[in-house]
Order: C-alpha cells, then structure tokens, then sequence
C-alpha cells in the first residue's frame, strides 16, 4: 500500500448482495487504497434495542483485507434508529422550530444524557466486534457533528454550567463579553 490513500466511503448495506465484489474489482483499478465505512449504519447494526448483526460490516472488512484495501471504521451515531427515538424521543433535538421530528438524520440532542448513553453502547459495541481486525487502520468519530441548531433544555444548562464554572462573579463574565458596552451587563 502506498503512503498516500485515495478513498471513498462504502455502504455495502444499501446495495444488492452481489455488487461487492464487481465494486472492489473497480476500486482496485482506479487506484482506490482504503474505503470508510459504518459511520451511518445504527439501524442496520442495531435493528432492536440490543440485537446486533454485523453482517455487513464483516463481510466488507474481509472482502477489504483479501483485496488489500484499508479501512477507517466510522462511528454510526448521526443517525439513530427508529426504535431509539420511538422509546426515547426526548433525544431529538429542539431547534427555534420546536422538537424534531422522527425522519432525517441528524436530529438527536447529542448532549442529552440518554442519547450519550445509547451512542457510547453502539460505539463501543462496535468496537470490541471489530477491533483487532487486521484491515483496519483507523476509527472517524461521528460524522458532520456539528451542534444541530440545539436551543434545549440541556444545551442551555449545559451552557450556563460552563460560564459558571469558568466565570466566578458576573462582573469577570460581563467584562469578557464586552456586556458592559451600551449598558448590558448582568
């Protein structure tokens, strides 16, 4: 393998059950040195609460390896299965438009405390699965994580925790954000 990788993210989960092989063949001859996969797969990893199948993450970890393509195993946590919001859906994130709905990707709370707990299971579930498996060169921690728009409940404590523990007086936390300009301070 060469020092440089040239990629692409694969999603074996979506495609029909004998497209793997015609897809490594032009990988391969494109050049393609290493292939990112997992980061988007919950609900196919944990279809129910508890229930594992990692048929799809094996047999692209193996068909990978026996073609000597690396891989970087992504963490599938921006999109939480359905049963997940169903039994918690105070994990969906509340934005200026109120609580989100069940549907897109990308619309948990991900400093609420249940959705961490739930995301930090499937991590390491995952990770003890495929961990010592010889493809593998390296782990991408989420994907596109951003804030969300988050206004909720937890963002906001979580935001006054902080200024209270950085800031000991309201004078200090008014004179680092210039609140005492046109007369804001607190």
């Amino acid at each position: 393998m060469s020092d440089l990788f040239y990629g692409v993210a694969y999603y074996d989960e979506y495609m029909p059950e004998d497209r793997l092989a015609k897809d490594i063949a032009l990988m391969q001859e494109t050049g393609i040195n290493v292939v990112r996969i997992a980061e988007s797969t919950w609900s196919t990893l944990e279809p129910r609460e508890g229930e594992y199948n990692f048929y799809h993450i094996d047999r692209v970890l193996d068909a990978m390896h026996e073609a000597g393509i690396a891989v970087i195993i992504g963490t599938p946590t921006y999109a939480v299965p359905a049963w997940l919001a169903a039994k918690h859906p105070d994990i969906l994130v509340t934005t200026v438009d109120g609580q989100q709905k069940y549907g897109p990707r990308q619309i948990m709370d991900i400093v609420n405390s249940t959705f961490r707990r739930y995301a930090e299971k499937i991590i390491r579930t995952l990770m003890a699965h495929v961990q010592r498996h010889p493809a593998i060169i390296g782990w991408q921690l989420d994907n596109e994580t951003k804030h969300y728009d988050n206004i909720g409940r937890y963002m906001q404590e979580g935001f006054v925790r902080s200024l209270r523990e950085k800031y000991p007086d309201l004078d200090r936390l008014n004179n680092d954000f210039g609140l005492d300009y046109w007369e804001q301070p607190y």
